[in-house]
């Protein structure tokens, strides 16, 4: 049944739409081919409720305000893949007497109609609902659809582990197809669910009787499922095919990358394999695509912010970011790079690996295969007439030399160093073999860092600190006076962790005239960083209580991530 424009705009404009607007939209339908509702919807022109009820009137069918989302039957769901939803405006929704409910929000979708009730061998209805509302549902309903690992490993198990044939090639969307292989099933069960509980890697083990599935969630690993030992080969291939690796070579480590969606969303994952005592190691980082970089969303007290700015702003130098594997290092650095882009910047970047594409920036992914290792490509890169050069980690003392000449010949370089602090920056590139006088007349900042788990804002709990808890912090209760106090508890929202999502805590050290007259004289990086200190410098531990007293996380989770950092000794 088609939806008649005059009728529907007579109905809106008696509804007491704008009549300029709706005239915006029928030009933005006529201009893109589209729908009248389609043109309203990205024009904005009529808010979505009304747009539904005037639907609703049209089509002589009864218009429900929302969509009860547990009342959904997944069943229902399942067989009908989400783009095909997505695109025609529909929803099946429940069993009512002899009829399947069928909610839609497009007049297209009646066309439908006729095709579920041949699917599901009985009559349908339709009731009509807002875009907004049917958008809503559609999410939550296929995201029960796609179920949880452990609960596709037991139905795998009841079905007698049966190898059904199916495309061993993921080419749609993750939570579309639900006639798939057991173990493709498997697999796409692993990666929804780790996308769902926001995890950052996924780890299958293999030991001698078991077979070990692990995610990483806020920093941390929890064990998801425990599959049977003999799928372990079958689990590995398929994660292998969809990574476009070699199945039959398992002798050596491999690394490949998986692009999917999730739910519309795009998904980057890069894959590792590593051959170990009972068979191969598989871990996953999951990389969403699309993610935006921003200064002002890594966690930064406003003054580090401000510091931090001005120094990524200086024409030359080098300017570090320091931490272990895993603390934030490459999201600073790309939130830095996307702070200074602009068109009259030619920025470029060495990287093993390139995690996340940056729009107008040139990124080199190095190959010590073919001897493309960050030193050769940092010199390759200064014939490339760079204004900024982002070099992923200094290694060795000629990726130090190479960078330092970058520096000191009008170029600003940004990097990474693995050290513990701010101040011990110093101490390995001098060790590294890199004259001091060099690395003092080079080097802008350092900013040590690393991520603290947030607080879940549903179930964190307001408490007073004891005097034991203090001192071991090293902290005095009126560091807190005028603040809350906050620590964890767990619920459902959160996992039971009682935390939910990532910030980082910062330590910044400017190289002033007075620092690089220490480190010239060969004093030790625990007296700079104690001066640094006495500068104005904040510790990692200090300002993490920062964080603490703005109730975004607990003092347990800062003594846990800089329980290391002895500088307040």
């Amino acid at each position: 049944m088609a939806v008649r424009r005059e009728g529907m705009e007579e109905l809106l404009l008696r509804g007491g739409a704008d009549a300029g607007r709706l005239r915006d939209a029928r030009k933005e339908s006529q201009r893109g081919g589209v729908s009248l509702l389609e043109g309203i919807q990205r024009t904005q022109a009529v808010p979505s409720e009304q747009v539904g009820r005037a639907l609703a009137e049209m089509l002589g069918l009864p218009y429900r305000e929302s969509i009860d989302h547990e009342a959904v039957e997944v069943e229902l769901v399942r067989p009908i893949s989400l783009a095909m939803a997505r695109e025609e405006g529909f929803l099946p929704c429940w069993r009512e007497g002899a009829f399947v409910r069928v909610a839609i929000a497009d007049g297209r979708a009646v066309g439908v109609l006729e095709d579920l009730r041949l699917l599901y061998r009985t009559p349908v209805r339709a009731f009509v609902v807002s875009a907004d509302v049917l958008r809503n549902a559609t999410n939550k309903a296929y995201d029960r659809a796609s179920r949880s690992a452990s609960a596709t490993l037991e139905g795998i198990i009841e079905d007698g582990l049966e190898q059904e044939d199916g495309d061993l090639n993921l080419t749609g969307d993750i939570v579309d197809d639900p006639n798939q292989a057991p173990i493709i099933k498997f697999v796409n069960s692993l990666l929804s669910q780790a996308v769902k509980d926001r995890a950052s890697d996924i780890h299958i083990e293999p030991f001698e009787k078991e077979l070990v599935v692990r995610f990483r969630i806020d920093g941390v690993l929890y064990e998801i499922v425990k599959p049977p030992p003999k799928l372990q080969a079958s689990i590995v291939s398929r994660v292998k095919i969809m990574a476009g690796l070699n199945i039959a070579e398992k002798r050596i480590p491999q690394d490949g990358r998986i692009r999917t969606r999730f739910a519309g969303r795009e998904i980057d994952l890069r894959v590792s394999t590593l051959p170990v005592r009972h068979g191969e190691r598989v871990v996953m980082r999951i990389l969403e695509k699309g993610t935006v970089f921003s200064l002002d969303g890594v966690g930064m007290g406003a003054d580090t912010v401000a510091l931090f700015r001005e120094v990524i702003s200086r024409p030359h130098g080098i300017v570090l970011v320091t931490g272990p594997t895993g603390s934030g290092k490459t999201t600073t650095l790309y939130s830095a790079l996307a702070e200074i882009n602009a068109p009259d910047l030619n920025i470029l970047t060495i990287e093993d690996p390139i995690e996340y594409e940056l729009r107008g920036i040139g990124q080199t992914q190095v190959n010590p295969k073919i001897d493309l290792t960050f030193a050769s490509a940092l010199r390759a890169h200064l014939r490339q007439d760079p204004d900024v050069i982002l070099v992923g980690e200094i290694r060795d003392k000629e990726t130090a030399d190479n960078a330092v000449q970058a520096s000191l010949t009008g170029h600003l370089v940004f990097s990474t160093l693995h050290t513990n602090d701010a101040a011990t920056a110093f101490t390995r590139l001098i060790d590294m073999g890199v004259e001091k006088f060099l690395v003092t007349s080079s080097l802008l900042a350092v900013l040590a860092q690393r991520l603290v788990r947030r607080l879940c804002p549903q179930c964190k709990v307001a408490y007073t600190p004891s005097e034991g808890e203090l001192a071991e912090a090293g902290v005095e209760r009126g560091r807190f006076h005028g603040h809350t106090v906050y620590k964890a508890v767990g619920c459902p929202a959160c996992l039971m962790t009682g935390y939910k999502g990532r910030t980082g805590i910062y330590e910044f050290l400017s190289v002033a005239d007075e620092i690089r007259e220490l480190v010239l004289k060969n004093v030790p990086a625990n007296l700079v960083s104690r001066r640094a200190r006495e500068l104005g410098m904040r510790s990692l531990r200090d300002d993490g209580m920062r964080v603490v007293a703005e109730g975004r996380t607990s003092l347990d989770e800062v003594m846990r991530v800089t329980q290391i950092d002895v500088q307040g000794a």
